[in-house]
């Protein structure tokens, strides 16, 4: 049984600062510095100035230190403010994606921190480096500013009701703001924010009981997830490192939880750029892949990646036009993958062969699931062991499907290798397996704001 409990949270004070689309930005692991200066000059209060100090500070005072200052000094002058009592929060995140609305409709909760299997799982791998910037940063202003997206199963109504109704009520934030540059050509249009808290005790309780009953698939978190864990066991060791701090916030994390079903929910798949490809292996490669897979060339062109009624594109969708492909009626799931930069204006896809079994090409330690995902199969049968890649150096992340069209016409990179968007029963059966997938496998859009809402882990300043 997971521990999913109503919280205090801080928001900014509206009468203060009365336009939050000046204030909210995007969390820490999409900022590029471009953004982040142009956050900082966009407004005095932008939560960049918490959820992502780093190089953007003009002081060569400790960041992560200076982040804690301005929070407590933002609390200390009503410019952000403690809720009178514990909520649970509705969240309406409203969007835009291939010319439609979309909303994805979240509750945001504090989950009492397990260890990874203990009822709330991961998907992907994780990078040290993100880790230990999270880690200082939480170590010196004791927040989550930013939630964490996690996934669960409803089995009824129950809770689905209890928001429903909660949303009839009077919100109390209701936001517009452009859709943030970081995303640019996934969407359009701006993005908006609705948010009420739920205070009545009946609900809940229900909400408390429903929930805490369910499986966590962690979605979009992961290094803030693990941080999290390492920052408890840091204060169960030493429970005070010398501060005077009270409470028990330290052992839980502020999460939004999202319904499997939502239909706002959209996954998108995170294409390969690579260069750095040796001119031999480049002209042996359609000839070393046809050991593995069927080859299909299909005519594009820049219009060829147009999300697709409202969802992302597989590529069999992209590939719909070709006659060769309509006849023979190739399934989705076939297609691993696609590859631009071969041929001019041909996006060359690989079929799975049915006489080839990729098991014995994939690490012994790894569930099914994650032999049979596509990306899985990129790294290991693909990158790895036909083009003798390892250094990560060579392959850059896009999931813009038009960038990396434009980049390989422009020669900028050798080739690019397309995916399809991944499914949501994938990331669980991969999940449940305890097992990952590869890094930057999934990408959730559009990402959660930081600033919304502040989970505080103790009560100094407040």
């Amino acid at each position: 049984m997971l521990e999913v409990s109503p919280f205090r949270g801080i928001r900014y004070n509206q009468r203060i600062v009365a336009d939050l689309a000046q204030v909210l930005c995007p969390p820490y692991d999409v900022l590029t510095p471009a953004q982040r200066q142009l956050l900082y000059k966009q407004s005095d209060y932008n939560a960049v100035r918490l959820e992502s100090p780093g190089e953007s500070l003009e002081s060569t005072e400790d960041s992560y230190h200076k982040a804690s200052m301005t929070f407590q000094h933002w609390l200390k002058n009503g410019i952000l403010q403690l809720d009178a009592s514990s909520s649970f929060y509705l969240h309406d995140h409203h969007f835009q994606y291939s010319g439609q609305k979309r909303v994805r409709r979240g509750l945001v909760a504090r989950v009492k921190i397990e260890p990874w299997g203990s009822g709330i799982y991961p998907h992907e791998e994780t990078f040290p480096k993100a880790k230990s910037d999270r880690l200082q940063l939480i170590r010196a202003c004791r927040a989550n500013f930013s939630p964490l997206l996690s996934l669960y199963h409803a089995a009824e109504r129950k809770v689905a009701s209890i928001l429903s109704d909660a949303s009839r009520a009077k919100p109390l934030i209701e936001t517009r703001l452009p859709s943030s540059s970081a995303e640019k050509g996934q969407g359009e249009g701006s993005e908006g924010h609705t948010l009420w808290a739920i205070t009545d005790q009946e609900s809940i309780l229900q909400l408390t009981q429903s929930l805490s009953s369910r499986c966590l698939y962690i979605a979009d978190g992961h290094h803030r997830y693990e941080t999290a864990l390492a920052y408890q066991q840091e204060r169960t060791q030493s429970p005070s490192g010398g501060r005077r701090l009270t409470g028990d916030g330290f052992r839980y994390v502020m999460m939004e939880l999202v319904d499997f079903s939502d239909p706002g929910l959209v996954v998108l798949p995170v294409h390969r750029l690579v260069r750095g490809i040796a001119s031999s292996a480049l002209a042996t490669l359609e000839r070393q892949l046809e050991h593995f897979f069927i080859l299909e060339s299909v005519s594009v062109s820049d219009e060829s990646f147009a999300p697709y009624h409202g969802q992302p594109p597989s590529l069999s969708v992209i590939a719909a036009d070709n006659a060769a492909m309509g006849r023979q009626g190739h399934k989705h799931q076939d297609i691993v993958s696609g590859i631009l930069g071969l041929h001019a204006g041909v996006l060359v896809l690989l079929r799975r062969r049915r006489d080839v079994s990729f098991d014995p090409m994939m690490p012994g330690n790894r569930c099914q699931a994650y032999r049979d995902f596509d990306v899985s199969i990129l790294n290991h049968i693909i990158l790895n062991r036909v083009l003798g890649l390892t250094s990560k150096e060579d392959v850059v992340y896009t999931m813009n499907l038009k960038e990396a069209y434009q980049q390989i016409e422009k020669g900028e990179y050798q080739l690019a290798f397309l995916l399809n968007p991944p499914q949501p029963e994938m990331i669980e059966a991969v999940a449940g397996a305890q097992d990952r997938m590869p890094s930057k496998s999934t990408y959730f859009y559009p990402k959660l704001p930081a600033g919304l809402i502040i989970n505080p882990l103790d009560e100094p300043g407040l």
